[in-house]
């Protein structure tokens, strides 16, 4: 982590974050097809201890720290983000064609607070060129695909969007993220509002009952990604909609475009993410753990930095977690610090598991 610090950060921070972020995901997708690279990665950064494990519904997580939705948006390198360490790894956000995004510049580093902006506004390859890149090419941890509807996509025809991503996509994921709540792309929030969201929810429930007795298993789990700039009364109607056999878990939360989170980023455009969003996202974690049923999952995301994030995160009633903007600023062996830090802490509270914190 030092030599990242040292050497790698100040290399990468020679080029604009979005270029920066390019180049990374290039490079890794390049050492991901050769074992030996596969291999050294998990020699280096991999930290595993039977405490760390999480499980449900079928699914193993080897320890609680996963990588967040937007660094591998056309999963280029799922495989070698298993290698490096991560308990889970969740792809995209995927649109059903391709679409550049938002203009550029659309990230910006705010290395103070260390913490990034961005408005990229879904830019994908597309559900068929992703589908392609994980055909044959199993990820060795729980794989979450975050899903998305087409900038030019009208409100009113959503939902054929995430349903065409679904079906396209449901061989190749363990669970699937609707991200209905990204500030970047117009009016996309709006699904969250309680009717848009209960008709939403059950047209993909019905697809995916479908797609899993066609395939002889148990439906994959459906889990909605939530604005950290809901109102309570919006908050409660999501969770009343989410646990009314709606979808079976929610990740908290997204990028916020909150002038009061911002602070004095506020006059570059879209969502921030970092530090600035960790009290926010705690606090609708614990919300939330409080009002759904004990087998409700819960990823919990936003500004965690170190294994005192995660573990508060955890405490709050998240079942796993997710980095992003942290690996910017700490590079991607920060995942083997936070999880020996979070055996630590096990040890001292006393804990025998991370997976008995919620029981």
């Amino acid at each position: 982590m030092r030599f990242y610090e040292r050497v790698v950060r100040p290399l990468l921070q020679r080029f604009d974050p979005e270029t920066s972020h390019a180049l990374t995901i290039s490079t890794l997708s390049v050492f991901q097809r050769f074992a030996l690279f596969r291999w050294l990665a998990a020699r280096i950064c991999s930290f595993q201890d039977p405490r760390l494990k999480v499980t449900w519904r079928g699914l193993a997580f080897q320890n609680p720290i996963g990588l967040a939705a937007g660094v591998d948006k056309d999963a280029r390198a799922a495989r070698l983000f298993a290698s490096l360490g991560f308990g889970s790894v969740e792809v995209g956000t995927v649109t059903p064609l391709p679409q550049p995004g938002n203009p550029r510049p659309r990230v910006f580093r705010l290395p103070a607070r260390r913490a990034l902006v961005n408005s990229l506004g879904f830019p994908s390859q597309g559900m068929e060129i992703v589908a392609n890149r994980l055909k044959g090419n199993s990820v060795a941890v729980p794989l979450g695909i975050n899903i998305g509807k087409n900038a030019e996509t009208p409100l009113s025809e959503a939902t054929a969007d995430y349903l065409s991503c679904l079906e396209a996509l449901y061989p190749y994921g363990d669970y699937f993220v609707l991200n209905i709540s990204s500030p970047n792309t117009a009016g996309l929030t709006s699904l969250q509002a309680k009717p848009a969201l209960t008709s939403l929810t059950a047209a993909l429930r019905e697809l995916r009952t479908a797609l899993a007795e066609a395939s002889n298993q148990d439906p994959k789990p459906l889990l909605l990604k939530l604005s950290a700039d809901l109102t309570q009364a919006e908050l409660d109607d999501v969770l009343e909609v989410a646990t009314g056999n709606a979808v079976d878990g929610i990740v908290a939360v997204n990028t916020s475009a909150s002038p009061e989170i911002k602070g004095d980023a506020q006059s570059i455009s879209g969502g921030i993410s970092g530090p600035p969003l960790r009290q926010q996202g705690l606090e609708l974690v614990g919300y939330a753990r409080r009002h759904v049923p004990r087998d409700f999952f819960i990823i919990g995301v936003g500004g965690i930095t170190d294994e005192r994030d995660a573990w508060a995160y955890l405490r709050a009633g998240a079942n796993v977690v997710q980095v992003y903007t942290t690996l910017v600023y700490r590079g991607p062996c920060a995942v083997s610090s936070i999880n020996r830090g979070l055996l630590s802490l096990l040890e001292s509270s006393e804990v025998p598991s991370i997976q008995t914190l919620n029981m």
